[in-house]
C-alpha cells in the first residue's frame, strides 16, 4: 500500500518536526509528530522521526520498534533509511549502516547529509572505490568548497589511484596561490602533495616541489624541520636511481647539507646520524672494516662540536678492539660520576657483542675497585653506588643471579634508601624464578616512594605474577578514581599492562573464568581503537592534516598485531581448546550451591555498602526517581552500556561452541601476524579440532617456513600425520590428495613417528623443550605412562640446559597428564633451583603470600599518597 501523503500544512509541520529535532527541542518533536501520527497513523517518515526522538530520551527500544514498523509502512523514503541508518551507526555497526546509507541514497542521490555520513562510513569499512564516487557528489553539489577537493584527493590515494590525487591537488593550489605564506593548513596540503609524489616514485618532482616552497626561501611550507627530512630523504632515493655519477654527487652534497643542518638543530637525533652516515655510504647496521674509521671520524667530528650523547654513544657501536676500548671508559666514568640510573639500559645492545660486553665488565670492576678505596674528595660516595648498581644489572641480564643479588645487598647497606637498588632486587629475582621474593622487593621501594607511579604501578604487576590479586588491586587503587573498585576504572582507562598480568594471573591459579573475561576485555580495547577513529575522518580532512590522518589508518588497519592482543589472542584460544577438550572442566569451576540464607546476607551487605557509598541509607525508590528527573533531556543515540550478568565469567566457561569462539577471536590474525609461531599454533589448534585439516596443515607450513626446528612445531607434525590416518574413511579429492601431499611435505610419508620422534631428540638432545616434544609424541603413540616420565625426567641429566622456565613447562605438562611423578619431579626443582620459588608447594606457597600480608611491608602500608581523579 503507499505511504499516506501529506496535506500542505501538515508538510509544513513535518518540515518543523525535522528542524526540531535537529535543534534538539526533543519534547516539541515528539508533540509534533503525535499531533502528525493522529491524522495520518500509518505515515512512516513521521513513525521514523518519532522513533529516533524516542531513542534520544532514552526509550530505546520503543523507538526501535517504532522505527523499524515506520520503515515498513514506506520503504522507499529516504529519511526512514536515514534514520534506521543513524541508529545503526550509534550501534557501531558501520557496514549495515552504510547500506541502509546507500539505499537512502537511491531516493535522494544529491542530500549532502547522507552523502557526506556515507563518505565517512566508506572510509571507516574501508571501501575506498565507493568512497571516490561519494567524494565525486559532494564536490559535484558544493564545488567552491575546498575541503570536498582534499577529501576527493584522499580518497584517490587511498583506492590507489595516486595520479588522480596528484591532479586533484595540482587544481586545488592552483586556486590557493595567493592565500599567503603563513597558512598552516596550506602548508600542510604541500606537504601531502609531496608525500602523493614519492609514493608515485617521483622523487625529483618531489626535491623540486620542496625547494620552491621552502620556508627559508619565504615558501608556504612552515615546518622546516618536517620538510627537510623528507628532503634528505628523498635525495636519498634519488642516489638510488640509474642517474649518471654527477647527479648522483650533486645529490649526495645537497642531502649532506641538509642531515648537517637537522643535526645543528638537533645534535642528540640518532635517525639524523644514521641518515647522515648512510648519505656518505655507510650503514650503522652493518659497519665494515673498510669504512668503519670513517664513520667513526664523522662521530668524532660532532663529539667534539656538539654537546651531545647521541654521537658519542654510536661511536661505541661502530668501534672494536682496542678503540673501543679508549671510548668506552670516558663514557662509563661520566655516566657513573653523574649518576645516571638509565647508563646500563643504554649499554645494553652492545651486549650483542660478547667481546664489547667482556670489556665492560672488566672496566666496571675496576671503576668499583677504583672506587672503593678512594678517599677524600675525589670520588664523590655515590660514584661507588651507582657502578654496585651498574654492576648487579650486568650480573642479572647475564643470568648470574646469586652475584647480582651479593653486589646489591653491598649497595643496600651502603645506601638504603635509593629505590632503584630495590627495584634491580626485585628483577634479579624475577629472573632467577622468585616472583614472590620480587614482589616483595618491589613493595620494599615503594615504600621508600610512595608517591612514585612507575614504581606503584610495577609493584602492581610484580603482585600480580606472584598471584596476589587484591593485594594488587590495593595498589592500583591508590591511583585510581576514590569510591571506584581499581579494577573497573583500570578497565575504562584501558590499561593493558593491568589487564595483562590480571588476565595471566587468574589462568596461572586456574581461574580460566575470570581469565578469559579479561582476555575479551582486551579485545573490547581494541575494537574501541577502532571506533574511535570514525571522529577523525571528517575532521582530518576539515583542518587538513592529511600525512598524520593517512599514517593513522595504516595504523588502525594494523592495530590487532599488538603484543598485547597476540598474548590475549593465544591465552583465549589456549583456554577455550583446554574446554573442548575437558568438558568437566567447564564446570568445575562453578562455585558451590549456597543457601537463601547466605543469598540474602550477601545482598543486604551489597545494599549496605552501597548505601555507605552514597553516605545516606537506601530506603526506598526515591533517590532513583529523583537522579532520573535531574537527568538531561537528551540521552543521544548511543546506547547504553549493557549490564554485565555474568561477572565473573562462570556462564561463559560453559559455552557449547568453545571453537567456534576461539575461532572469531583469531580471525585475520593469520594474515596481519603471518610471522608469528604462537599464532600459527593457535590457528592450528583450533583448526584440526574443527576438523579443517587443510587450513591446520597450512598454518604448519607456514610455521615450518620460519622455524623447522621448534618443539611445538615437531609435536604438531606428528599429532597432524597421526590424526589424518585414524580417520575411520579417507578424505575424498580434492581435498585428500592435496592434505596428504602437504603432510609428506613436512614429514615423509616413509618416515615412521617413531622414527622422526628418535631423530629429533638425537638432533637436539640438550635442549629442554625438545625432550617435551619428544614425550608429547611419545604420548600421542600411546606409550606407557612409566616412558613418558621416564623421558621428561630426563631434563635433569647432563648435557641439558635446563633453566626454571624449562623445569616449570615441564612441571606443568606432568600435572596435566596426572603423572604419579609430579611431586617426585617438583621436589627434585625445588633442590636444584635454589633461588626459585616456582617449584614450593602449595602451602609453602600460600605461607609466603600470608607472610607477605601480614608483614609490615603490606601494600597497606606507605599511605603516603593521595588518590588521583
Amino acid at each position: 500500500m503507499a505511504p499516506p501523503i501529506l496535506a500542505q500544512k501538515d508538510k509544513k509541520l513535518f518540515a518543523d518536526l525535522l528542524s526540531q529535532y535537529e535543534n534538539r527541542q526533543l519534547s516539541k518533536g515528539r508533540k509534533t509528530a503525535d499531533q502528525i501520527l493522529k491524522k495520518y497513523p500509518e505515515h512512516g517518515e513521521t513513525m521514523c522521526m518519532k522513533g529516533l526522538i524516542l531513542v534520544h530520551l532514552g526509550q530505546r527500544d520503543e523507538g526501535i520498534n517504532l522505527v523499524k514498523e515506520g520503515m515498513r509502512k514506506d520503504l522507499s523514503s529516504h529519511i526512514c533509511w536515514h534514520v534506521w541508518a543513524l541508529i545503526q551507526k550509534s550501534e557501531h555497526k558501520y557496514e549495515d549502516a552504510l547500506k541502509s546509507y546507500i539505499q537512502a541514497l537511491k531516493f535522494d542521490k544529491d542530500n549532502f547529509n547522507i552523502l557526506r555520513d556515507t563518505a565517512v562510513l566508506q572510509t571507516q569499512t574501508r571501501q575506498f572505490e565507493g568512497l571516490v564516487e561519494t567524494r565525486h557528489n559532494l564536490l559535484r553539489l558544493r564545488p567552491y568548497n575546498r575541503h570536498h577537493w582534499v577529501g576527493l584527493a584522499v580518497a584517490y590515494q587511498l583506492n590507489g589511484n595516486l595520479a588522480e590525487a596528484k591532479q586533484v591537488l595540482e587544481h586545488i593550489e592552483g586556486f590557493l596561490r595567493n592565500i599567503g605564506s603563513s597558512n598552516v593548513e596550506f602548508s600542510e596540503l604541500l606537504m601531502y602533495h609531496v608525500r602523493i609524489l614519492e609514493d608515485m616514485g617521483d622523487f625529483q618532482s618531489a626535491v623540486d616541489m620542496l625547494e620552491s616552497h621552502d620556508r627559508a626561501k619565504g615558501g608556504s611550507v612552515l615546518d622546516r624541520m618536517a620538510s627537510t627530512e623528507m628532503k634528505a630523504r628523498l635525495l636519498a632515493k634519488l642516489k638510488e636511481s640509474d642517474a649518471d655519477d654527477e647527479k648522483k654527487t650533486a645529490w649526495t652534497e645537497r642531502a649532506d647539507a641538509a642531515w648537517r643542518w637537522l643535526l645543528s638543530q638537533n645534535a642528540d637525533g640518532y635517525e639524523y646520524y644514521k641518515g647522515f652516515l648512510a648519505n656518505q655510504g655507510i650503514d650503522l647496521a652493518n659497519v665494515t672494516d673498510e669504512n668503519r674509521e670513517k664513520a667513526l671520524e664523522m662521530l668524532r667530528d660532532y663529539s667534539n662540536v656538539q654537546f651531545a650523547t647521541a654521537p658519542r654513544r654510536l661511536a661505541l657501536h661502530v668501534a672494536t678492539g682496542q678503540e673501543f676500548q679508549d671510548l668506552i671508559k670516558p663514557y662509563l666514568t661520566n655516566g657513573l660520576t653523574k649518576g645516571i640510573p638509565s647508563l646500563f639500559a643504554d649499554l645494553k645492545p652492545l651486549y650483542k657483542d660478547s667481546v664489547k660486553r667482556q670489556i665492560i665488565e672488566d672496566i666496571v670492576e675496576e671503576l668499583r675497585a677504583t672506587f672503593a678505596t678512594s678517599t677524600g674528595d675525589s670520588v664523590e660516595p655515590t660514584t661507588y653506588l651507582w657502578a654496585l648498581y651498574l654492576l648487579a644489572q650486568h650480573h642479572s641480564y647475564l643470568g648470574r643471579h646469586k652475584q647480582a643479588l651479593e653486589i646489591l645487598d653491598i649497595a643496600i647497606v651502603h645506601t638504603p634508601t635509593l629505590p632503584e637498588l630495590y627495584m634491580t632486587r626485585a628483577r634479579a629475582l624475577k629472573r632467577a624464578g622468585d616472583p614472590h621474593g620480587a614482589a616483595r622487593a618491589m613493595n620494599d621501594a615503594r615504600l621508600l616512594d610512595g608517591q612514585d607511579r612507575f614504581i606503584n604501578t610495577k609493584t602492581g604487576k610484580y603482585l600480580l605474577r606472584a598471584g596476589m590479586v587484591n593485594e594488587a588491586d590495593t595498589i592500583f587503587s591508590k591511583f585510581t578514581r576514590g569510591g571506584a573498585p581499581a579494577g573497573a576504572d583500570l578497565e575504562e582507562m584501558q590499561a593493558m599492562h593491568y589487564l595483562v598480568e590480571q588476565g595471566d594471573s587468574y589462568r596461572r591459579a586456574g581461574k580460566l573464568n575470570l581469565a578469559l573475561k579479561k582476555y575479551y576485555v582486551i579485545q573490547k580495547v581494541f575494537e574501541s581503537f577502532r571506533e574511535d577513529q570514525y571522529e577523525f575522518h571528517q575532521y582530518s580532512v576539515r583542518k587538513t592534516i592529511l600525512n598524520v590522518y593517512t599514517e593513522m589508518l595504516k595504523w588502525e588497519d594494523n592495530v590487532r598485531s599488538h603484543p598485547g592482543f597476540i598474548h590475549a589472542a593465544v591465552a583465549t584460544v589456549q583456554i577455550w581448546v583446554a574446554l573442548y577438550d575437558d568438558a568437566t572442566l567447564g564446570p568445575s569451576l562453578q562455585p558451590p550451591e549456597t543457601t537463601a540464607s547466605d543469598v540474602s546476607s550477601k545482598k543486604a551487605i551489597n545494599k549496605a555498602k552501597k548505601a555507605a557509598r552514597k553516605g545516606q541509607p537506601e530506603v526506598d525508590g526515591a533517590n532513583s526517581k529523583k537522579a532520573t528527573a535531574i537527568q538531561p533531556e537528551d540521552r543521544g543515540l548511543e546506547p547504553p552500556r549493557p549490564r554485565d550478568d555474568d561477572p565473573e565469567g562462570l556462564k561463559l566457561v560453559l559455552a557449547e561452541d568453545p571453537l567456534e569462539r576461539a575461532d572469531k577471536y583469531l580471525t585475520g590474525l593469520s594474515e596481519l601476524v603471518p610471522q608469528n609461531m604462537d599464532i600459527c599454533f593457535a590457528i592450528y589448534d583450533v583448526a584440526i579440532r574443527r576438523k579443517k585439516y587443510l587450513q591446520a596443515v597450512r598454518m604448519l607450513t607456514r610455521a615450518h617456513s620460519l622455524d623447522s626446528e621448534h618443539p611445538g612445531l615437531h609435536s604438531r607434525i606428528a599429532h597432524l600425520r597421526n590424526t589424518v590416518s585414524l580417520l575411520p574413511e579417507p578424505i575424498p579429492a580434492p581435498v585428500g590428495p592435496i592434505l596428504a601431499e602437504s603432510i609428506a611435505s613436512l614429514l615423509p610419508a616413509e618416515v615412521s613417528l617413531e622414527l622422526f620422534n628418535s631423530q629429533y631428540l638425537q638432533k637436539h638432545f640438550s635442549s629442554p623443550m625438545a625432550i617435551v616434544a619428544h614425550a608429547k609424541v611419545a604420548q600421542i603413540l600411546k606409550a606407557p605412562q612409566d616412558e613418558v616420565d621416564s623421558i621428561l625426567f630426563t631434563v635433569l641429566k647432563e648435557p641439558v640446559q635446563l633453566d626454571h622456565e624449562a623445569a616449570f613447562a615441564v612441571l606443568s605438562y606432568l600435572k596435566e597428564m596426572k603423572s604419579p611423578r609430579a611431586e617426585e619431579f617438583r621436589i627434585a626443582c625445588n633442590d636444584r633451583f635454589e633461588l626459585s620459588t616456582l617449584f614450593r608447594s602449595d602451602e609453602e606457597i600460600d605461607a609466603l603470600q600470608k607472610s607477605f600480608t601480614e608483614s609490615g611491608e603490606s601494600p597497606a602500608d606507605g599511605e603516603a599518597l593521595e588518590t588521583v581523579i
